[in-house]
């Protein structure tokens, strides 16, 4: 629930009650299907010819294989065949999990060029309203600065919305890797901000980045701000179920599952995006060794141990906080559980001191930063733990890097 800083109670509690009519009126009536028919995707688009293509007379493997079999096709080929690829079908393998990452960076800088062109011409045309219009300009501008030299784009989706996931650091010579998961009203647009910079995915991961560096600076990190799901439209019916959750999930552990090496992986899971991690925390590979989730509503269990992971669970949540007054329960699909703070729930308990709001969690010089990126270079015994002692660092020290407590 990233953009919901200032969101009174008042509209939680109204945000709830509306839920609960909803239920009750479906559970009444019974679901209602209405199907729409969609024009392809742009990415849908290029999978297919994809698909449909031949490289120098050979079949190209399904995008959607195993990220073994993806990575074993691209290592055979040569340089100019990787390259002619690119050319070919950007989205497909811009977003194809086991190609190299730094092939993907080069796909999807070539598929972002191509939307920047294709926004520009939406900007003139006239059978767009003037507010269809200043959203291309928007989303040209958003584009021109996410295709730079100097960025790492390791998911694209422009359909809708749209998706995103960007690297900060290599991939292939972490010693760590971390995963920012964020909340709702998460898009291309919304992916980076000027304003309130570190409320967005891509400061989120800058700034745990910069402050893991600082907390090791010999330990070789990448983090990733990965919004490369469909988030809920703020505090609505999907914000209080798990549908949004259980196709995030799923995406999430697909890009697990086709990280490169074999470093420890970390999550940093924020509002919505701890319902995600908590429902993708079963099926995630066994390299991630922590999960860390600040301003959680819920993570779909009653208890970390019904996560169904050896992970350690970290939970954090600062007392200015709005989410701590949503109530923690889960009724016919509506509402996502325990409330991870609490005791009985058996996570972690980190001190959040200084995040100030639901969206301050990875502000610089806030002990919930300071916190993470303990975490995510292995520095366990340097957290704060949130009631002034050190239960949440027992049995662990700063040798537990990739072994599970």
């Amino acid at each position: 629930m990233t953009s919901f800083d200032t969101s009174p109670q008042l509209s939680v509690w109204r945000a709830l009650a509306a839920l609960a009519v909803v239920f009750v009126m479906l559970a009444t009536t019974g679901w209602t299907a209405v199907r729409h028919h969609r024009e392809s995707t742009a990415l849908q688009v290029s999978r297919t010819a994809w698909e449909q293509g031949r490289l120098d007379g050979r079949e190209l493997p399904d995008p959607a294989a195993a990220p073994g079999r993806i990575a074993r096709f691209f290592a055979s080929l040569t340089a100019p065949q990787r390259a002619a690829l690119v050319r070919d079908y950007p989205l497909a393998v811009g977003n194809m999990n086991g190609a190299p990452a730094e092939l993907r960076y080069r796909a999807n800088r070539v598929a972002l060029r191509q939307q920047i062109r294709l926004e520009r011409t939406r900007t003139h045309d006239t059978r767009l309203t003037p507010a269809g219009q200043q959203l291309a300009v928007r989303r040209m501008e958003r584009f021109e600065a996410m295709s730079g030299a100097d960025r790492q784009i390791l998911a694209f989706d422009p359909d809708g919305s749209g998706r995103a996931a960007e690297v900060i650091g290599s991939l292939e010579k972490a010693e760590r890797i971390s995963v920012v998961v964020p909340g709702v009203d998460t898009d291309l647009l919304t992916f980076e901000r000027t304003n309130r910079r570190y409320s967005a995915p891509l400061g989120m991961a800058e700034a745990l980045y910069a402050a893991e560096h600082e907390a090791s600076p010999s330990t070789r990190t990448a983090v990733i701000a990965w919004a490369d799901y469909t988030s809920p439209d703020g505090l609505g019916i999907d914000s209080a179920t798990a549908m949004r959750a259980e196709s995030g999930a799923v995406r999430l552990n697909a890009l697990l599952a086709a990280l490169p090496g074999s470093a420890p992986v970390s999550m940093f899971c924020h509002s919505y995006g701890s319902v995600v991690c908590g429902v993708a925390a079963h099926a995630m590979p066994d390299r991630v060794s922590d999960i860390a989730v600040a301003a959680s509503p819920g993570m779909r269990v009653g208890s970390a141990a019904h996560l169904g992971t050896d992970a350690r669970v970290w939970a954090m949540r600062d007392d200015s906080d709005w989410v701590q007054d949503v109530p923690h329960l889960e009724v016919g699909g509506l509402g996502h559980g325990e409330d991870p703070m609490a005791r009985a729930f058996g996570a972690r308990l980190l001190s959040a001191h200084q995040a100030k709001g639901h969206g301050g969690y990875f502000e610089p010089g806030t002990d919930s930063l300071r916190n993470f990126a303990g975490i995510g270079t292995g520095a366990y015994r340097s957290v704060e733990c949130a009631h002034d002692d050190d239960a949440c660092t027992a049995g662990l020290s700063d040798t537990t890097k990739a072994g599970r407590a």
